[in-house]
């Protein structure tokens, strides 16, 4: 399996928005095991101390559990915890930076609103 890595951000943390965008899309759903720590490094062809980290990193966020000898499980409620994160995320840093970009571009508004509903007619 291979992956474009993205040269602007560790691949680790890439790693972890990896499993995090998994979680979200149902690819691993709440209880399901993630992959060993060996095979994603091979998989996706990197150290395993750089997924292991990835790994610590979603056990630190609540989002997965170590069950000794068993490996890493999505906890329950990791879907939503998710979810809400990634709301407050857009809402509080993705979602200014858009609208400073709106700005200096001048973009007309119902241009915009009309992209938008443009592209949800086609999903």
């Amino acid at each position: 399996m291979s992956f474009n890595w993205n040269d602007k951000e560790p691949i680790y943390l890439q790693l972890k928005d990896l499993v995090k965008n998994m979680i979200l899309s149902g690819d691993i759903n709440e209880g399901d095991a993630l992959p060993s720590v060996r095979q994603v490094a091979m998989d996706y062809k990197v150290n395993p101390i750089t997924v292991s980290k990835s790994y610590q990193i979603l056990v630190d966020e609540e989002l997965v559990e170590k069950r000794r000898g068993l490996g890493m499980f999505v906890r329950i409620g990791a879907s939503e915890k998710v979810q809400t994160n990634e709301n407050e995320q857009f809402i509080k840093e993705d979602w200014p930076k858009i609208l400073t970009k709106i700005q200096h571009l001048n973009l007309d508004t119902t241009q915009l609103i009309n992209s938008l509903k443009e592209i949800g007619s086609n999903q």
